[in-house]
């Protein structure tokens, strides 16, 4: 499809926002915030630490299918898929989908007390933004949609998935683009996560962490002196890497999170080993630190391992793990993605800021799949923290942005 000017993408909002399956889908949010805060509620009960999401996975298929959407299923490792078919293709096609998603999992272990309290319009409980507004805003939209019918050019996948926060890696949506048939017909993915309806993730944050544990044969402190310490290889070793040259543009950071070791102060220590978080804009940048951090530690225990030691005595070994690598990527300005969310905008009265972080949206991004994460409406705080909350006030607002966005890059996709 040729260029688009940007009266076309709002004409074709205007055009879009009149049509009366959209107004009976506004007018289902508008009539049901009830049940809406009641799912919220419902699902913020449920642990879901990263690996830990299998409850919450099975909760939401049975929403998806009281919902009504078609070819419900779990996969291999805890994603949700429902579908809203083209009313225009035959259910074999293979053309193109566009993919709305929402992530199930919490930052916070399973033995974390979840009790939510609800006054008024507000749930407090752990989780209850983050992602509890992305993934009732996901089920609100569904249901909308199921009640007002409208004509759908290409399907709508929805998309309630696992392995988003933390060690979770992002494993649930890098699994749907390694591993499902789906991915190469994905013309466009939108990401639900926590609340707001004035801003736009288009550009992904990278990050790369790492667990780096050097081992030894550790002893007493007195008659075994001289052995190898792994402790003081691995802070030598920190240490260095610590004194590497962070550019502010592209912007960029690291930070030495955990370090742990030792069994006493009278022992020399068996083991020492700390993790290691690297973040940037740049994919360049977080290989250069990626190097510069190896060859630390490389240097540090070769150092160390030169020092005279008895007899027998077994060297420094190192191992580096690669335990998170979140791809940095960006919406190009010009996308068709991004222009119809501002089209959306206008038409609403909304303002449109672009902001930079890491979520679920950093896979497709990376694989060139337009793609951006947006808030579900309402508003929230103390995200990660046992006092996190949530407001549905404007969540109404959100959710009809979301809706408006999502069916008007259904007619893209369909032309493309």
């Amino acid at each position: 499809m040729g260029l688009i000017s940007r009266h076309s993408y709002f004409a074709r909002v205007t055009a879009l926002a009149a049509q009366r399956p959209v107004h009976a889908a506004f007018a289902w949010m508008h009539q049901n915030p009830k049940t809406i805060m009641d799912w919220q509620v419902e699902l913020s009960t449920i642990p879901a630490p990263p690996f830990g999401e299998q409850a919450r996975s099975e909760w939401a298929a049975a929403r998806f299918r009281e919902i009504g959407l078609q070819s419900v299923s779990i996969d291999e490792v805890g994603n949700v898929f429902g579908t809203l078919p083209s009313t225009q293709l035959p259910p074999e096609s293979t053309g193109h989908v566009v993919v709305l998603s929402a992530h199930l999992d919490t930052v916070f272990p399973a033995a974390t007390p979840l009790k939510p309290v609800l006054e008024d319009d507000t749930l407090r409980v752990p989780g209850a933004c983050d992602n509890g507004a992305g993934v009732a805003g996901l089920l609100a939209l569904a249901q909308a949609l199921v009640h007002a019918a409208p004509e759908l050019p290409v399907p709508l996948v929805l998309l309630a998935n696992v392995g988003e926060e933390g060690e979770g890696d992002l494993r649930g949506v890098r699994y749907l683009y390694q591993n499902n048939s789906l991915a190469g017909r994905i013309a466009a993915h939108i990401v639900l996560d926590g609340a707001g309806a004035d801003t736009a993730v288009v550009q992904a944050l990278g990050s790369r962490r790492f667990l780096v544990r050097v081992e030894g044969p550790g002893g007493h402190s007195f008659s075994d002196a001289g052995t190898p310490n792994p402790i003081a290889a691995l802070s030598a070793a920190l240490a260095s890497f610590a004194d590497q040259p962070l550019p502010t543009e592209p912007r960029t950071t690291m930070n030495l999170g955990t370090i742990r070791g030792g069994t006493s102060v009278n022992s020399i220590p068996q083991f020492a080993e700390a993790s290691v978080d690297i973040r940037s804009t740049s994919p360049d940048e977080l290989i250069r630190l990626e190097v510069a951090l190896f060859r630390a530690a490389e240097d540090a225990v070769a150092h160390f391992n030169l020092k005279p030691t008895a007899a027998g005595r077994r060297p420094l070994t190192l191992d580096i793990q690669r335990i998170g690598d979140r791809p940095a990527a960006e919406l190009a300005a010009d996308a068709p993605l991004l222009s119809m969310l501002r089209a959306v905008d206008r038409h609403l009265s909304l303002p449109t800021e672009l902001r930079l972080g890491s979520t679920d949206a950093n896979i497709p991004l990376s694989l060139g799949v337009p793609s951006l994460s947006l808030g579900a409406g309402g508003e929230g705080g103390g995200a990660h923290t046992l006092e996190e909350w949530y407001s549905a006030k404007d969540r109404e607002l959100g959710l009809r942005r979301v809706l408006l966005l999502t069916l008007a890059m259904l007619g893209w996709a369909a032309e493309q």
